[in-house]
């Protein structure tokens, strides 16, 4: 049986990457994501966790020192937040490229300008199309099981792809929350150690990097896509074992809250879905059909999923709490992404957007109430007077 604690988002992946047995851990301080690399740090010192914790200069250095630990056949976890996540850029399509399953935890923070240190999607999603795993987890609890999965899910020789479990800053990262830490043996039970595909040896000499000709990148990118697509079967295989093993019910890749008869639903992810949850169930109380998908895994992108999931909906509301201005619809990544997934099912299933929460703001429960008024309101005439609302200054 595992041990249960009040603790943070941030001190729950700590226990994670302990739990994980990591070889090598790379560090540079940013708000909010810091109270993992301390809590590490701790750990480290007291002789609860045995690995080499090196602190780097920035996030660059953090990232590069992970990409030759993981080259060299160690397991890896770094993490970052906001521009420290935008810094280490240039290191991620390599890491993915030669197919190295770093661990890149990320806590979000809202990018630069204007400074404002509060959380927001954005900087993790500018970094959605580098070949690696990602991921929100709305509590504690699912913040370190994700970190354990995505272990799993991305060394899994099919797949062998690094990983972005990420959280919301301070909404999770800092608020404590009731987690049930397993025990060692559990873990050893679903994780096997790390067997990589290829790695560094002196005795058998080998070049990881080296510039190529032309001909040769669409081979190593179909590479990339192979595996992206292969990690969907693994991800249903690991979120299986770990339900059992740990006695958890997870959706492998999309969460559905009274979707059966709902006209309207929203689709969220992260954090905010827990206000999104009690808003539903109050409105359900009302006698308003209104339902919910969160999206657990962003990266592979759970087409299929939602589309089953959604099919039979009126309005679908997709909440982004990102930026990218310029986008089609004026809305968030994640809108486009849903629109995308549900193209084929045509003008049967209204979508429409709201950004939301940005800068670190909460989204209130009034706030959802509105778009619940909205999407039913939609639902009723049929009409799309707007595709996106930016919240809370147009609607």
């Amino acid at each position: 049986m595992g041990t249960k604690r009040l603790i943070s988002g941030v001190v729950a992946v700590a226990n994670a990457v302990k739990l994980a047995d990591v070889d090598v851990i790379a560090s540079f301080p940013i708000r909010p994501y810091t109270g993992v690399m301390s809590e590490l740090a701790r750990m480290v010192a007291d002789g609860e966790l045995d690995a080499e914790f090196l602190h780097a200069e920035g996030e660059h250095a953090q990232l590069s020192i992970a990409y030759g630990a993981a080259a060299s056949g160690a397991r890896t976890f770094v993490g970052s937040s906001g521009v420290g996540i935008t810094f280490a850029f240039e290191v991620y399509s390599p890491i993915s490229g030669e197919r190295l399953p770093v661990q890149c935890m990320i806590a979000d923070r809202t990018l630069d300008p204007p400074g404002d240190f509060g959380s927001e999607h954005t900087e993790a999603l500018t970094a959605r199309d580098q070949g690696w795993l990602m991921g929100w987890a709305e509590t504690p609890q699912e913040a370190l099981d994700m970190s354990l999965m995505f272990y799993r899910i991305g060394e899994d020789q099919r797949v062998s792809l690094p990983q972005f479990p990420c959280q919301d800053g301070y909404f999770v990262s800092h608020i404590l929350g009731e987690v049930d830490i397993p025990d060692k043996a559990q873990v050893e039970e679903f994780l096997p150690p790390y067997k990589p595909i290829h790695y560094l040896d002196p005795a058998d000499p080998m070049i990881l990097g080296a510039q190529i000709e032309p001909s040769m990148g669409p081979p190593l990118q179909y590479q990339r896509y192979k595996a992206m697509q292969a990690a969907r079967q693994v991800v249903k295989e690991a979120t299986e074992d770990y339900n059992r093993i740990f006695g958890r019910n997870y959706a492998p890749f999309v969460e559905t809250v009274a979707l059966d008869d709902a006209d309207v639903a929203f689709v969220v992810q992260g954090a905010h879905t827990w206000t999104a949850r009690m808003v539903v169930q109050r409105l359900r109380n009302q006698g308003y059909k209104v339902g919910l998908a969160k999206i657990r895994v962003f990266r592979p992108f759970p087409t299929e999923e939602l589309r089953d999931a959604l099919k039979d909906v009126k309005v679908v509301g997709v909440v982004d709490n990102d930026v990218s201005f310029g986008i089609s619809a004026n809305g968030g990544v994640l809108l486009t992404e849903v629109r995308a997934a549900l193209y084929g099912l045509g003008d049967k299933v209204k979508t429409m957007g709201f950004v939301a929460g940005l800068g670190g703001e909460v989204i209130s429960r009034e706030e959802f109430y509105l778009m619940a008024r909205k999407m039913l309101d939609v639902a009723k005439t049929g009409k799309l007077e707007k595709e996106t609302y930016w919240l809370p200054f147009e609607l």
